[in-house]
């Protein structure tokens, strides 16, 4: 957005702060992963920033699940989901693929794969997904100990204090043994950082030195790839598996493939059907992971751009209430604070989602603009491909928007 059409706006919103304004009924935004309540009406559009899982499939893929030819896939019959596996080890430079329902599964499927033995410990960054959001599955079903390091601000670790997590006494009956190291890429707390291909170099190094396995948590993995200008087995070349999220940015509406060797897929299986996750006629959905990864991770880019123009949205509006690293909008993830700590960013989420009648006459429509509050009193915005172009300069308007009110009520207040 130009500075002239920020100034425009800016003009039409100093107009509207004159009156107490009538708000139309919006749930607030309590926490992460929370759905607040759509406002509805014909003068309401909503931009849906909650996160990358919210993508409806299109026609081509709704068209290739209701056509796609199906077959037993528990017995390995379905010829839609043995393409898609084929595939997708071709994709990630590795011997085999597997189609697991989640993201969640497939990580705790290469936990159990990895980790043999209850009891074993895998390591990882204290801010990862699995750590934070997978409910301590790896020590609830699997019995497998963590031990964390300290996860840094681009998303990786110091491995010198890797290096001092592993357990080097066993087989002392004191300890776990240490078994496996798990990486998250892109990193979603972090803001969609991508872990740069030399850490993950010298990671195997160090996991080979100590006869560890590496495991990464690729669920946003594809976008990694796109903001590097690799291809993904560039990535994944020093992992030992990977979890990839098809029902992310690549708009599957469900499905994620965990990649790795023959041997380690052929335990994967077994580990898959004991967590309930042997499926049967399942090419209908593989057809939309066929579509995700051979049309879809192109379109990527646009995400990454969409995102880094609403950062640099946030920067240009006045009064100044946001702060933004540009540096570290890397994919498809923003993630930013407020410079007045007495908004929240609870407070900011429910502003953003509601809708009333000066914003009506200021923007010429409501904008529902539907966020989380994040970890570290932040906030973060996800991109994907229900949001155009117009919907993030629409998003960059309600933020103005907000801004314009909150330094308004303040001056009131005072």
């Amino acid at each position: 957005m130009s500075s002239k059409t920020l100034t425009v706006a800016a003009r039409l919103l100093r107009r509207c702060f004159h009156k107490p304004s009538r708000v139309f009924q919006v749930d607030p935004v309590r926490l992460y992963y929370a759905s607040p309540q759509v406002v509805t009406g014909s003068a309401v559009r909503t931009v849906d920033l909650r996160s990358d899982t919210v993508t409806k499939p299109g026609a081509a893929m709704r068209q290739a699940m209701a056509e796609a030819e199906v077959g037993d896939d528990v017995l390995g019959e379905d010829p839609t989901v043995n393409e898609l596996q084929k595939f997708a080890a071709d994709m990630f430079g590795m011997e085999a693929a597997l189609y697991v329902p989640t993201g969640t599964m497939s990580n705790l499927i290469a936990v159990m794969v990895h980790c043999r033995e209850r009891g074993d410990e895998m390591i990882v960054g204290d801010l990862s997904h699995i750590h934070i959001y997978e409910q301590g599955g790896s020590a609830q079903l699997a019995g497998v100990h963590s031990a964390t390091v300290t996860t840094l601000g681009d998303g990786t670790f110091d491995l010198d204090q890797l290096i001092f997590k592993i357990r080097h006494g066993y087989p002392d009956p004191h300890y776990p043994r240490s078994r496996l190291v798990c990486v998250e890429n892109t990193h979603n707390i972090q803001g969609g950082r991508v872990l740069p291909l030399s850490f993950l170099q010298e990671l195997r190094s160090v996991a080979d030195k100590f006869g560890l396995a590496v495991h990464m948590d690729g669920a946003r993995v594809m976008n990694a790839a796109v903001a590097l200008g690799v291809q993904p087995s560039v990535i994944l070349q020093h992992c030992h598996s990977v979890s990839v999220c098809l029902s992310k940015g690549l708009g599957a509406p469900v499905g994620t493939m965990l990649g790795g060797s023959k041997d380690f897929i052929q335990r994967a299986v077994r580990a898959r059907k004991a967590l309930g996750g042997g499926m049967r006629q399942l090419g209908v959905l593989a057809a939309a992971g066929k579509i995700a990864l051979s049309d879809m991770i192109g379109r990527l880019e646009e995400d990454h751009r969409n995102a880094r123009s609403f950062a640099q949205g946030l920067l240009q509006c006045d009064p100044p209430l946001y702060q933004v690293d540009l540096t570290t909008v890397e994919t498809n993830i923003v993630r930013f604070r407020l410079r007045d700590s007495q908004m929240s960013p609870a407070e900011f989420c429910e502003r953003m989602a509601g809708v009333d009648e000066e914003e009506v006459k200021a923007l010429g429509q409501g904008v529902q603009v539907l966020m989380f509050p994040h970890v570290g009193d932040s906030v973060r915005a996800v991109w994907h491909l229900d949001i155009s172009e117009e919907d993030t300069q629409l998003a960059i308007l309600k933020a103005q928007f907000v801004a314009q009110q909150h330094k308004r009520n303040s001056v009131r207040a005072a």
